[in-house]
């Protein structure tokens, strides 16, 4: 006998396919849903990762800037130092100067001129007097420049003043220190000069005169003579 189906099947098939479609439906959201929040943990984890490597920048530079300025510190005091250095070498240096210095203005003043002030401004020194003529400051300035420890100077002031009759001029004057002793710098490059070797002379027999020659030839032993016998007188 045969049989007819007489139910819905194609609403039946209908709905079996929407309900497998759901499910695909649902299946993609959550992979997608799943890949989205991979995605975002594997960024943020990268952001993580750089913003921690930004971090130890800083602090390195924050590290690395504190040891600058511990430099530029440590730089001021080494220039501190070095100013010390040379401030206690030149006086070192220039510790003999001022003996010389003093004893050169007492034995250049000559008479007739009296100083009344001295006055030293690094390499140049300012003396102040009174004199009893023109030609006795002439005189001093002359004697300073042949004194070996100061040089060129130079008369900025010189006139009758005050009341004083026996030294009536009144001069100002200006005068370089100088150092005999110290070493000459002729190109001036900064290095001072290497002196200059001592020729030893050559002694030369045939600069000699004949009469030297001579008598540094040894002298001939003198012949033997023989003495004759004395002879008595007749008796």
């Amino acid at each position: 006998m045969a049989r007819i189906n007489l139910l819905p099947w194609r609403a039946e098939r209908r709905r079996l396919r929407q309900k497998e479609f759901m499910a695909m439906l649902g299946a993609a959201a959550i992979a997608a849903v799943v890949v989205s929040f991979l995605i975002w943990m594997f960024y943020n984890g990268q952001i993580d990762g750089q913003n921690e490597r930004n971090e130890y920048l800083r602090q390195q530079i924050t590290q690395v800037d504190a040891k600058i300025e511990e430099i530029k510190q440590l730089d001021l005091k080494k220039q501190k130092l070095l100013a010390r250095k040379d401030v206690i070498e030149k006086l070192q240096a220039n510790r003999s100067q001022m003996v010389h210095l003093f004893d050169s203005l007492v034995r250049t003043i000559p008479d007739g001129v009296t100083l009344t002030s001295i006055q030293q401004d690094g390499e140049q020194l300012t003396l102040k007097g009174r004199s009893q003529s023109n030609a006795r400051v002439s005189t001093y300035m002359r004697n300073l420049e042949s004194s070996g420890w100061m040089t060129s100077p130079e008369l900025s002031v010189i006139e009758a003043r005050g009341d004083n009759k026996g030294l009536p001029y009144e001069f100002d004057l200006q005068v370089k220190l100088a150092n005999p002793n110290a070493p000459v710098d002729t190109n001036g490059d900064g290095v001072p000069d290497a002196p200059a070797p001592v020729a030893t002379p050559v002694a030369s027999t045939a600069a000699l005169p004949p009469a030297a020659t001579t008598a540094a030839a040894p002298a001939a032993p003198a012949p033997a003579t023989t003495a004759a016998p004395a002879t008595g007188a007749a008796p």
